[in-house]
Protein backbone atom coordinates (compact mmCIF):
# COMPACT_ATOMS: atom_id res chain seq x y z
CA UNK A 1 0.00 0.00 0.00
CA UNK A 2 1.25 3.34 -0.60
CA UNK A 3 0.45 6.33 1.69
CA UNK A 4 0.73 10.25 1.45
CA UNK A 5 2.42 11.95 3.70
CA UNK A 6 3.74 15.39 4.11
CA UNK A 7 7.18 15.80 2.15
CA UNK A 8 8.43 19.61 2.37
CA UNK A 9 6.45 22.53 4.13
CA UNK A 10 7.19 26.38 3.77
CA UNK A 11 5.27 27.14 7.27
CA UNK A 12 3.58 30.65 7.00
CA UNK A 13 5.21 32.67 4.21
CA UNK A 14 4.30 35.89 3.32
CA UNK A 15 2.72 36.28 -0.05
CA UNK A 16 4.23 39.02 -1.77
CA UNK A 17 2.70 38.89 -5.03
CA UNK A 18 -0.83 38.32 -7.07
CA UNK A 19 -0.74 38.33 -10.40
CA UNK A 20 -4.14 37.19 -11.91
CA UNK A 21 -3.00 37.68 -15.54
CA UNK A 22 0.18 35.45 -14.87
CA UNK A 23 0.78 32.14 -16.40
CA UNK A 24 -1.25 30.13 -13.35
CA UNK A 25 1.17 29.07 -10.52
CA UNK A 26 2.81 29.92 -8.04
CA UNK A 27 6.52 31.20 -8.07
CA UNK A 28 8.56 30.55 -4.98
CA UNK A 29 12.37 31.92 -3.81
CA UNK A 30 14.18 29.09 -5.29
CA UNK A 31 16.12 29.10 -2.46
CA UNK A 32 13.12 28.70 -0.04
CA UNK A 33 12.13 25.51 -2.60
CA UNK A 34 15.38 23.44 -2.10
CA UNK A 35 15.33 23.65 1.82
CA UNK A 36 11.74 22.55 1.62
CA UNK A 37 12.71 19.95 -1.22
CA UNK A 38 9.68 21.43 -3.70
CA UNK A 39 10.82 21.14 -6.75
CA UNK A 40 9.61 23.04 -10.47
CA UNK A 41 6.59 22.16 -11.62
CA UNK A 42 5.72 20.13 -8.34
CA UNK A 43 1.99 20.08 -7.54
CA UNK A 44 1.51 22.00 -4.34
CA UNK A 45 -1.13 22.88 -1.82
CA UNK A 46 -1.32 26.14 -0.45
CA UNK A 47 -3.03 26.89 2.94
CA UNK A 48 -3.64 30.81 3.86
CA UNK A 49 -4.13 31.82 6.92
CA UNK A 50 -6.13 35.18 6.47
CA UNK A 51 -9.12 33.65 5.12
CA UNK A 52 -9.01 30.09 4.71
CA UNK A 53 -8.99 29.15 1.62
CA UNK A 54 -7.33 25.67 0.69
CA UNK A 55 -5.74 25.42 -3.17
CA UNK A 56 -3.54 23.32 -5.45
CA UNK A 57 -1.39 24.53 -8.02
CA UNK A 58 2.11 23.58 -8.62
CA UNK A 59 5.46 25.32 -8.02
CA UNK A 60 7.45 27.60 -10.55
CA UNK A 61 10.81 29.02 -9.09
CA UNK A 62 11.36 32.56 -8.28
CA UNK A 63 14.76 34.74 -7.93
CA UNK A 64 16.80 32.55 -5.46
CA UNK A 65 17.48 34.77 -2.36
CA UNK A 66 14.46 37.46 -3.27
CA UNK A 67 11.57 35.83 -0.47
CA UNK A 68 9.04 36.02 -3.41
CA UNK A 69 5.93 34.13 -3.24
CA UNK A 70 3.63 34.88 -6.17
CA UNK A 71 0.15 33.41 -6.18
CA UNK A 72 -0.75 33.51 -9.59
CA UNK A 73 -3.66 32.88 -12.08
CA UNK A 74 -6.59 31.81 -11.07
CA UNK A 75 -5.63 31.19 -7.84
CA UNK A 76 -4.58 35.05 -6.87
CA UNK A 77 -8.25 35.21 -6.31
CA UNK A 78 -7.39 32.97 -3.18
CA UNK A 79 -4.42 35.47 -1.86
CA UNK A 80 -3.04 38.61 -1.48
CA UNK A 81 -0.02 40.37 -0.96
CA UNK A 82 0.47 40.25 3.07
CA UNK A 83 -1.47 36.69 3.78
CA UNK A 84 0.57 34.48 5.75
CA UNK A 85 0.34 30.65 4.03
CA UNK A 86 1.53 27.44 4.48
CA UNK A 87 2.88 26.07 1.20
CA UNK A 88 2.76 22.13 1.19
CA UNK A 89 4.28 18.96 -1.34
CA UNK A 90 3.53 15.67 -0.49
CA UNK A 91 4.91 12.73 -2.12
CA UNK A 92 3.87 8.74 -2.03
CA UNK A 93 5.54 5.92 -0.42
CA UNK A 94 5.55 2.29 0.79
CA UNK A 95 3.98 1.97 3.69
CA UNK A 96 7.39 0.49 5.32
CA UNK A 97 9.29 3.80 4.31
CA UNK A 98 6.84 5.93 5.51
CA UNK A 99 7.63 4.71 9.20
CA UNK A 100 11.06 5.92 8.79
CA UNK A 101 10.41 9.39 6.93
CA UNK A 102 10.90 12.86 7.84
CA UNK A 103 9.63 16.10 5.63
CA UNK A 104 11.60 19.03 5.12
CA UNK A 105 9.46 21.66 7.15
CA UNK A 106 10.77 24.95 6.78
CA UNK A 107 9.75 28.41 9.51
CA UNK A 108 9.26 31.60 8.02
CA UNK A 109 9.26 35.20 9.65
CA UNK A 110 7.18 37.50 7.51
CA UNK A 111 10.00 38.74 5.38
CA UNK A 112 9.98 35.28 4.25
CA UNK A 113 13.55 34.84 5.58
CA UNK A 114 14.25 31.30 7.58
CA UNK A 115 14.15 31.16 11.46
CA UNK A 116 14.09 27.63 11.60
CA UNK A 117 13.64 24.01 10.15
CA UNK A 118 13.08 21.05 11.24
CA UNK A 119 11.60 17.03 10.20
CA UNK A 120 8.92 16.63 13.08
CA UNK A 121 6.41 18.32 14.70
CA UNK A 122 6.04 18.13 18.57
CA UNK A 123 2.99 16.11 20.03
CA UNK A 124 0.18 18.73 20.18
CA UNK A 125 -0.58 18.57 23.94
CA UNK A 126 -4.31 18.18 25.38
Amino acid sequence: MLLTLLKGKLHKATVTHSELEYEGSCAIDAHLMQMAGILPFEQIQIYNLANGERFTTYAIRAEAGSGVISVNGAAAHKANPGDRVIICAYGQMPEEAAAAFHPRLVYLDADNRIVRTGNDIPVQAA
